[in-house]
Order: C-alpha cells, then sequence, then structure tokens
C-alpha cells in the first residue's frame, strides 16, 4: 500500500509538471533546435516502430558516447540486431543518430507519466530494454513489466551520496529497482549499493567507458596543434558554471609568475554544455585576456602567439583536445558536482588533475589514483599551480612518464562491452 500511494503521488507531480516541462523544453530549444523537434514523442505518441527491436535508452551525450561499444559488441555477437535508441537531451540524439543502421529507430523517451509510458511500449513494441546508468523510473520499469518487456540497467552505477538520497525515497525507488530483470554494475561498491537499494539480480560487468577508443583523426589533430603552438597548454575539460570564473581567477593570479623567458602558456577551456559557450566566452573578455573561439576556424587554429585563452566551443572533438594539452584540469570536480569521466583522458595519454569532488566516479577515480594515471588536489588554486608547474620545461620526463601510466590505466580495464552484450542477449534469448 506505502508503495502504491509513493507512485501515485509521484505521478500526480509529474502530470502537475507537464506544462512547465513544456515550456522549458521550448526555452532550451532557443539555444539547443533539437529540443523543439519531434514533441508528441515526449508524450509517448510519435511514428510507431518496428516490433521487437531491442530498445537501449541513454539520456544525454554521455550516456549515449558510453552506450557506442555495447553497441557494437551486441552487432558483433548478434549481426542484424535491430536497435532503438531513446534519449532524453538534443546531444544525446544527435550522438545516437550516428550509431544508427538502416533498421534501427530512435525517438525522446516518454516524460514519466502511465499514460505516456504505455503509449510509448505500445507504438514500439521492443524485445527488451537496456536503460544506461541510473535512469531509472519507476513508471516506466512498472509500466514495462506490466508489457512484458525485460529491462536491463547496464553499467549501472550509484554513489553512497545518491544512495542515502534514494533511502529517503525508498518507498518509491526501492520497487522501481527490484523490478528490473538484470542489473550490471561498474563494480563491486557499486553493486552492493544497487542491492541494499533493492535490485535483485545484480551482476559486476565492468565500466563500458573503459572500451571508448578514441578517434585516431582527432588525436593526430590536436598531437599537430600542440606541435604547432610551441606554448605549453593547460586544458580545463568539462568545466560546470561556477568553476570557469574561479579558474580564471587562479589563472590570472599564478599564470604571469612563469619565469621569465619562458612560453605564455596557452589555457583552452572546454565547456560541459554548449548553452553556455557564450557565457563562457564572455568571463574570458571580462578578465582582460585575448579569446579564440573553435568554432571560428577550421582544421588549423590561429597563430601561436594569437590569443591567452581557447574556447572549445564544439561537440564531438575531447580526444582532439585532450591530445592537444599537456596537463588537463577535470571539471566537475573542484565543485560538489561529482566529477565526470575521467577514463576519456587517460585513453588519450593527457596527464590529468582532478579536485575532491569525484563520487560520482569514485571507482574509476581510485583505481587511476592507485596507477598513478591521474592527481587528486584539494582545491582549484592547488590545481592551477600544479598544471602550471607541470607544463614547465624540466617537467617534460615527468610528463611523459604520467601518460605512459595513464594509457596503461586505460588499456587494462577493458573488456566490458563484450561481457555486457552478452550478458543482454541471453536475457533476450
Amino acid at each position: 500500500m506505502r508503495e502504491r500511494l509513493a507512485r501515485a503521488a509521484y505521478t500526480l507531480l509529474l502530470r502537475l509538471a507537464v506544462p512547465p516541462y513544456f515550456a522549458r523544453l521550448w526555452w532550451r530549444g532557443a539555444r539547443e533546435a533539437g529540443y523543439r523537434s519531434h514533441w508528441a514523442e515526449r508524450l509517448g505518441w510519435g511514428r510507431p516502430g518496428d516490433a521487437g527491436r531491442l530498445w537501449i535508452h541513454a539520456v544525454s551525450l554521455g550516456e549515449t558516447r558510453a552506450a557506442a561499444p555495447l553497441i557494437a559488441a551486441l552487432r558483433e555477437q548478434r549481426p542484424g540486431v535491430r536497435l532503438l535508441l531513446t534519449h532524453g537531451t538534443a546531444t544525446g540524439r544527435a550522438a545516437g543518430a550516428t550509431l544508427l543502421q538502416p533498421a534501427d529507430g530512435q525517438c525522446w523517451l516518454p516524460w514519466d507519466t502511465p499514460g505516456a509510458v504505455r503509449r510509448f511500449l505500445r507504438r514500439q513494441r521492443p524485445a527488451l530494454g537496456v536503460l544506461m546508468e541510473t535512469e531509472v523510473w519507476p513508471n516506466l520499469v512498472h509500466g514495462a513489466h506490466a508489457a512484458g518487456v525485460p529491462l536491463v540497467l547496464a553499467n549501472a552505477r550509484l554513489s553512497a551520496r545518491s544512495a542515502a538520497k534514494g533511502e529517503r525515497y525508498g518507498a518509491l525507488l526501492r520497487p522501481a529497482l527490484a523490478g528490473i530483470d538484470l542489473v550490471l554494475a561498474q563494480a563491486p561498491a557499486d553493486a552492493e549499493r544497487l542491492r541494499r537499494g533493492g535490485a535483485t539480480r545484480v551482476e559486476v560487468a565492468g565500466n563500458l567507458k573503459y572500451d571508448l577508443v578514441p578517434e585516431p583523426a582527432l588525436l593526430d589533430r590536436g598531437r599537430r596543434w600542440r606541435s604547432a603552438l610551441a606554448r605549453p597548454v593547460v586544458l580545463a575539460a568539462n568545466t560546470r558554471e561556477g568553476e570557469e570564473a574561479a579558474l580564471l581567477r587562479c589563472w590570472c593570479d599564478r599564470a604571469p609568475g612563469i619565469a621569465a623567458g619562458a612560453p605564455r602558456p596557452l589555457l583552452l577551456i572546454v565547456p560541459r554544455h554548449p548553452q553556455r559557450f557564450d557565457a563562457v566566452a564572455a568571463l574570458v573578455t571580462a578578465a582582460r585576456l585575448t579569446l579564440a573561439r573553435r568554432s571560428a576556424w577550421g582544421d588549423e587554429p590561429p597563430g601561436r602567439d594569437a590569443s591567452d585563452v581557447w574556447l572549445g566551443d564544439s561537440l564531438g572533438e575531447m580526444p582532439l583536445y585532450y591530445a592537444a594539452a599537456d596537463v588537463a584540469l577535470l571539471g566537475g570536480s573542484f565543485e560538489a558536482l561529482g566529477g565526470h569521466n575521467l577514463i576519456e583522458a587517460a585513453a588519450c595519454g593527457c596527464p590529468l588533475i582532478v579536485g575532491p569532488h569525484m563520487f560520482n566516479f569514485a571507482a574509476a577515480t581510485e583505481l587511476a589514483l592507485e596507477a598513478g594515471a591521474v592527481e587528486q588536489v584539494a582545491d582549484l588554486d592547488m590545481a592551477v599551480q600544479r598544471a602550471l608547474a607541470m607544463v614547465a620545461a624540466p617537467a617534460a620526463t615527468e610528463r611523459a612518464a604520467w601518460s605512459a601510466r595513464a594509457l596503461a590505466f586505460a588499456a587494462g580495464h577493458r573488456g566490458a562491452a563484450q561481457r555486457m552484450a552478452g550478458a543482454v542477449l541471453a536475457l533476450l534469448r
């Protein structure tokens, strides 16, 4: 009874939130046009799909990229498998479109109300659903169970902080986790927290992000840029709101202290969210630093002495930026935001400094620290100090050794995609 009441209250709140939800989509669509497309799908309508597809839900860009090696392994283990990809963000949907084959389909995941979920399942009729990482929606799980659609939570992770929050909503979330047929966790700690949260069948399968291989052409271009610059490059990767302003203050305080005669370091900032590109550009200008934007040039960047700061205002080019950098600072880890994926930097061989807040990627961070693939510091000022010390000429040998450790760390943990694909296809049979 308590669980039914909790889901009823949750459903009522979601129904009341439908108008502001669509208003927010329209507002975001002013900057990212994809949010104003295919609105009917958000309520479970839209074009009916072919029955029997294997449905994979990857909400945003990060989850869609993580799903790519799983999709490749599924196609390898079962040639001709037909997929349905669903997403929640415009960047996720755009990235997912590049993974499709002619027999596949793609749409938005509907808003988590019972009616929208029923319409989606009736129109798409998937054979099995794979939800990526943390996408546990109570009405979606309930509706899939009622429709006889098995669900897998793949690449699943649950931080200690999220588990503590989830306990407060146990009447709602525990049945949702219990309704998932198979949970494929990233690490033993994730598996244990997911079991305590209500999941019944949990296996540790590893992290799909280790199986992501950077595109060689992007790595080659980034190295070419770095060679042509003849200046050290410090990258701030996947920065979040609040971090850029603090970073620029630290940079203006610390960068002028580089030894006389040494090359002036270049700061390269790549914000996490594309809708913030213009805001970050304004922060750079306000700090009285000269700026060059990636969107303003093609294959070749401006001259080596042209700017104090580059703004990486492009999508899908993170390997290029990591390859162009001597050292990187990982955004999302210097404010209490949980951090971001550090594995991509390691796979590119880029020395990486992270802040104190990596709780969403605790397992990978612990392994990377043990392997010497990353360093962790207490705050952003210390990170800038360490980065500037790293780009000094005497540190070249240290950087090379660090890069080798990072590459070895990334390569040593691959294989999750094949394991997860096998488990998913076994359940599908």
